[in-house]
């Protein structure tokens, strides 16, 4: 019987592009790829000839009765929640249902048959020396979320790898839209021959991943199967304004906004000593391809 592995969210930006890493990382297995966008079918194009391919149109919520005929999963990679912090002000309704619900049931789901849990967390738990995870809906339920998987293996055994993101960028990515961060942003903006919008003051700092080190860490976390942490940073902050200025281009500073975050985590080189996980591309030489591949 093959194996079975699930991607929520796998039509989405990062989980689409799991997928097919997957894809090719895998033979005799069904990638399963649940999901509650159709108008993201078109992310996903997959004619594998080592893996049969199903994809699900469905919310986390309906994880148990979507899956229930497939008895032989074993990992969940959990990419489907809502994922932006100043959006989920307002969107507050649709981040707790998929965040606290929706995750819930997942983990309900791993636990009662068994099955390995590869969540994907964010880096704004450590904000402002981990203060910033009471910063916006968004942070709260993320960081509520790791504590629960780790009491679910504490209460139950469940098995699980977590790996942290930090502000994921690159092919696929949104240019407009609640789901769109701030490369994608002021790509879009420079398409469009508009200011990039800098929120002030512009001193923010991150830490910038491309989406193909992102699901490379991903695959390596699962494979190493320890129950740990990991932190697919590239261990380097640039500040907003800096990136804005990497694009030549004009900008624009709009005012401060709520939930707005001032500092990510310098981070530990764990993935790099346990994984062999180490980030290949770096944020200028990306934005400078874009600009040149797209100049006006």
């Amino acid at each position: 019987m093959k194996k079975e592995v699930v991607i929520t969210g796998g039509l989405g930006f990062i989980g689409s592009a799991f997928a097919a890493y997957l894809d090719s990382m895998v033979k005799d297995h069904t990638i399963i790829i649940l999901d509650k966008s159709k108008k993201n079918l078109s992310r996903i194009n997959l004619k594998s000839k080592k893996n049969k391919i199903k994809i699900i149109i469905a919310n986390t919520l309906q994880i148990e009765s979507k899956l229930e005929k497939f008895k032989n999963i074993t990992a969940v990679f959990h990419f489907g929640e809502f994922s932006r912090i100043v959006k989920s002000f307002k969107h507050y309704n649709e981040c707790f249902v998929s965040n606290t619900l929706g995750t819930f049931k997942v983990l309900k789901f791993c636990k009662e048959r068994n099955i390995k849990i590869i969540y994907s967390a964010s880096s704004s738990k450590f904000g402002n020396n981990g203060r910033d995870e009471n910063l916006s809906p968004y942070s709260w339920t993320k960081s509520k979320n790791i504590e629960l998987i780790k009491n679910f293996n504490k209460w139950y055994k469940l098995d699980y790898e977590i790996v942290y993101f930090f502000n994921v960028y690159g092919p696929g990515h949104s240019h407009f839209g609640k789901l769109a961060a701030v490369i994608g942003i002021f790509e879009g903006q420079y398409l469009k021959n508009q200011p990039l919008t800098v929120v002030a003051p512009g001193t923010q700092s991150r830490d910038f991943t491309h989406i193909k080190d992102i699901i490379r860490g991903t695959y390596l976390a699962w494979k190493k199967d320890l129950n740990k942490e990991y932190l697919l940073g590239t261990g380097k902050k640039y500040q907003i304004i800096e990136i804005a200025k990497l694009f030549n281009h004009k900008i624009n500073i709009i005012p401060f906004r709520k939930g707005e975050r001032f500092s990510s985590l310098k981070i530990s080189n764990d993935a790099y000593k346990i994984l062999g996980y180490k980030p290949k591309i770096k944020i200028e030489d990306y934005i400078k391809k874009f600009v040149k591949n797209n100049k006006k």
